[in-house]
Protein backbone atom coordinates (compact mmCIF):
# COMPACT_ATOMS: atom_id res chain seq x y z
CA UNK A 1 0.00 0.00 0.00
CA UNK A 2 1.33 3.40 -1.07
CA UNK A 3 1.29 5.98 1.89
CA UNK A 4 -1.40 9.34 2.09
CA UNK A 5 0.91 12.28 0.11
CA UNK A 6 -0.15 13.74 3.95
CA UNK A 7 2.02 11.38 5.61
CA UNK A 8 4.80 12.02 3.90
CA UNK A 9 6.97 14.97 4.91
CA UNK A 10 10.56 16.60 5.38
CA UNK A 11 12.85 14.38 7.93
CA UNK A 12 13.42 18.56 8.72
CA UNK A 13 9.90 19.74 10.25
CA UNK A 14 11.29 23.08 11.28
CA UNK A 15 11.74 23.56 7.76
CA UNK A 16 8.14 23.23 6.71
CA UNK A 17 5.19 25.71 7.08
CA UNK A 18 3.13 25.40 9.59
CA UNK A 19 -0.43 26.23 7.77
CA UNK A 20 -1.16 24.31 4.06
CA UNK A 21 -3.73 26.34 2.38
CA UNK A 22 -6.09 23.98 1.60
CA UNK A 23 -8.81 26.16 -0.41
CA UNK A 24 -8.54 29.73 -1.82
CA UNK A 25 -5.75 29.51 -3.88
CA UNK A 26 -7.39 31.25 -7.11
CA UNK A 27 -7.34 34.31 -4.99
CA UNK A 28 -4.81 36.91 -6.61
CA UNK A 29 -0.99 36.70 -5.34
CA UNK A 30 0.77 39.20 -3.75
CA UNK A 31 4.24 39.98 -2.67
CA UNK A 32 5.38 41.62 0.91
CA UNK A 33 8.86 41.68 2.94
CA UNK A 34 8.80 39.66 5.44
CA UNK A 35 12.22 40.17 8.18
CA UNK A 36 13.65 41.74 5.09
CA UNK A 37 13.01 38.95 2.89
CA UNK A 38 10.85 38.82 -0.01
CA UNK A 39 7.73 36.25 0.71
CA UNK A 40 4.27 35.91 -1.15
CA UNK A 41 0.23 35.56 0.20
CA UNK A 42 -2.75 35.60 -1.24
CA UNK A 43 -5.04 38.93 -1.14
CA UNK A 44 -7.40 38.79 1.64
CA UNK A 45 -4.45 36.75 4.13
CA UNK A 46 -3.91 37.90 7.50
CA UNK A 47 -0.28 38.52 8.43
CA UNK A 48 -0.23 35.58 10.66
CA UNK A 49 -1.86 33.35 7.62
CA UNK A 50 0.81 34.43 5.30
CA UNK A 51 3.56 33.95 7.81
CA UNK A 52 2.77 30.41 8.93
CA UNK A 53 2.09 28.89 5.28
CA UNK A 54 6.00 30.17 4.79
CA UNK A 55 7.44 29.02 8.08
CA UNK A 56 6.65 27.52 10.67
CA UNK A 57 6.49 30.09 13.57
CA UNK A 58 5.77 33.78 13.49
CA UNK A 59 8.74 35.15 15.95
CA UNK A 60 10.65 33.98 18.61
CA UNK A 61 10.08 34.60 21.99
CA UNK A 62 10.74 37.88 23.63
CA UNK A 63 11.17 35.39 27.51
CA UNK A 64 13.78 32.76 25.25
CA UNK A 65 11.01 30.46 25.51
CA UNK A 66 11.19 29.40 21.79
CA UNK A 67 9.30 30.28 18.99
CA UNK A 68 5.87 31.15 18.90
CA UNK A 69 2.83 30.83 16.13
CA UNK A 70 0.33 32.74 17.58
CA UNK A 71 -2.74 31.66 20.13
CA UNK A 72 -5.74 32.85 20.34
CA UNK A 73 -6.32 34.13 16.61
CA UNK A 74 -8.39 36.73 16.91
CA UNK A 75 -6.60 39.62 18.74
CA UNK A 76 -7.04 39.08 22.04
CA UNK A 77 -3.52 37.24 23.78
CA UNK A 78 -1.42 39.88 22.74
CA UNK A 79 1.26 36.99 21.43
CA UNK A 80 1.47 38.20 17.73
CA UNK A 81 2.73 41.72 17.59
CA UNK A 82 4.42 42.64 14.92
CA UNK A 83 5.28 45.63 12.94
CA UNK A 84 4.24 46.53 9.65
CA UNK A 85 6.10 49.34 8.02
CA UNK A 86 7.34 50.36 11.38
CA UNK A 87 4.29 50.63 13.48
CA UNK A 88 2.99 47.91 15.44
CA UNK A 89 0.04 45.52 14.37
CA UNK A 90 -1.98 42.42 15.47
CA UNK A 91 -0.94 39.69 12.87
CA UNK A 92 -4.00 37.53 13.73
CA UNK A 93 -6.18 40.72 12.42
CA UNK A 94 -4.32 42.85 10.06
CA UNK A 95 -4.54 42.03 6.33
CA UNK A 96 -1.30 41.92 4.44
CA UNK A 97 -1.22 43.92 1.53
CA UNK A 98 1.21 43.80 -1.53
CA UNK A 99 4.50 45.85 -1.08
CA UNK A 100 4.27 45.83 2.87
CA UNK A 101 7.03 45.39 4.86
CA UNK A 102 6.53 43.29 7.81
CA UNK A 103 9.27 42.76 11.08
CA UNK A 104 8.78 40.10 13.68
CA UNK A 105 10.07 39.26 16.85
CA UNK A 106 13.74 41.14 17.61
CA UNK A 107 13.58 42.19 13.90
CA UNK A 108 11.94 45.95 15.01
CA UNK A 109 11.46 48.45 17.58
CA UNK A 110 8.93 50.75 16.97
CA UNK A 111 8.68 54.12 19.41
Amino acid sequence: MKPSPLAQHSTDEAAQPRMVRLIDAERARLTFSLDGAPATAREGDTILTAVLTARRYLAESAGGEGTRAGFCLMGACQECWVAVDGTRARACSALVTAGMSVATGGHFTVG
